[in-house]
């Protein structure tokens, strides 16, 4: 039987992209800077975790032999440093952007060749043409925020005002993406996703990548906490990805977490989300019981970025990161002969770095499985190796962009 597994861990990036000077990130380090804080005690939080970073699975697979030859330097230990048992390198980004849907696509075998529209950090950062055409095709009584900032930030800020008025909150972030959000009761869940699906139109012709449903809860400042119904609403992706060959070959692909969000509900046969990444990651290991010949499984698991990444929340991040090292060993268990699994991520967020936005690096490629023999892939030169490799191994033709580096 021969299956495929992506797993995604959300901004575990790896450091030393070569362009990183032009998106403002030329030092950043993801992996690298949390392990070196942990080494150091920034990483400590009581009840939490403390101590170095210890993750001894994903090391065991390569992780810290691939972070070592993206960045050139070396990591304070991750694990016991013996010969990886995976496949393991890393990947450079070819797509013009530090996004979700530009790090997954290209992921996919489609690289993003033209850049998303980003709204300027201005205030109001949105033309006015657009909110005046929101408010009125919407039939909302206006709207609040319309800048560039933080989304637990602007929560707390204008929650209590948009419940007073029934205004949704707007603003976006140095991605490309305009996103809203609102009280699940007090405005109505149904009715933001409305909201959404209208300023997913409107936003087409400005090239924006993604409008987001940012749902909350909680009646004051002191206790609103956005929830797990988020929803992305994406740009489809501009040529066929591994998820659509995938498809059209006649077998199935289950996504899990935002995934088929971010591929536009493309190419996708079977959605499963969760409100944390420990339940999505007990749903990946119910779908693999499910998984054919010839079928892939691909799921993101967000929470490392949203609410460790842009909070810069470095203890948390940690503890994130060995809360799914330990629970590798199950994933694993649970593969059969002839299955290739990969762990990448899609872009980096550095929890030390300066503001609360995604920064560009390398990704980790640790491929592994049974028969799949441990050695270095090296530098990929693009995200896209890591679509035409599982291409490869469910037997599909060959696509555009990448190369298999089985």
């Amino acid at each position: 039987m021969t299956r495929a597994i992506i797993l995604v861990m959300d901004s575990v990036g790896i450091g030393g992209a070569e362009d990183a000077k032009l998106f403002g990130d030329a030092g950043a380090d993801t992996l690298g800077h949390i392990a070196e804080a942990c080494a150091d005690g920034r990483g400590d939080r009581e009840g939490l975790r403390s101590g170095p970073l210890r993750l001894p699975n994903l090391d065991r697979l390569g992780l810290g032999r691939a972070a070592s030859a993206s960045t050139g330097r070396a990591l304070p230990p991750l694990g016991d440093d013996g010969e990886p048992e995976g496949r393991w390198g890393y990947a450079v980004e070819v797509s013009l952007g530090k996004d979700t849907p530009s790090g997954h696509w290209e992921i996919a075998g489609v690289p993003l060749r033209l850049a998303w529209h980003i709204f300027p950090d201005t205030e109001p950062c949105f033309p006015k043409r657009l909110t005046d055409a929101l408010v009125a095709e919407a039939g909302l009584p206006g709207i609040l925020g319309n800048k560039r900032i933080s989304g637990t930030t602007i929560i707390d800020e204008l929650g209590e005002e948009h419940i007073r008025t029934g205004k949704p909150i707007c603003y976006a972030s140095a991605d490309s993406v305009f996103q809203v959000a609102a009280h699940e009761t007090h405005f109505g869940l149904e009715r933001l996703y409305e909201v959404c699906k209208v300023a997913r139109g409107l936003v087409d012709e400005l090239n924006v990548g993604r409008v987001i449903a940012r749902p909350f809860v909680g009646e004051t400042a002191d206790n609103f906490q956005r929830t797990p119904n988020r929803r992305d609403y994406s740009s489809p992706p501009p040529e066929p990805t591994l998820l659509d060959r995938v498809v059209a070959g006649g077998k199935r692909v289950i996504a899990i977490g935002k995934i088929a969000d971010v591929f536009a509900h493309r190419g996708v046969s079977e959605v499963v989300k969760g409100p944390t990444d420990d339940k999505l990651f007990d749903a990946t290991l119910d779908a693999l019981d499910r998984l054919g010949h010839g079928d892939l499984l691909i799921a993101n698991y967000v929470d490392f970025d949203t609410l460790c990444g842009h909070r810069r929340d470095v203890p948390g991040y940690a503890a994130a990161l060995e809360a799914f090292d330990r629970r590798l060993p199950e994933f694993e268990a649970k593969l059969r002969p002839g299955d290739l699994a990969i762990i990448t991520a899609d872009h980096g967020n550095d929890p030390t770095w300066e503001g609360s936005d995604h920064t560009r690096e390398h990704v980790p490629v640790i491929a592994f499985g049974p028969g799949v023999a441990p050695a270095p892939v090296g530098a990929r030169e693009t995200f896209a190796d890591i679509g035409e490799t599982v291409a490869a191994h469910l037997g599909l033709a060959r696509g555009k962009h990448g190369a298999s580096f089985l």
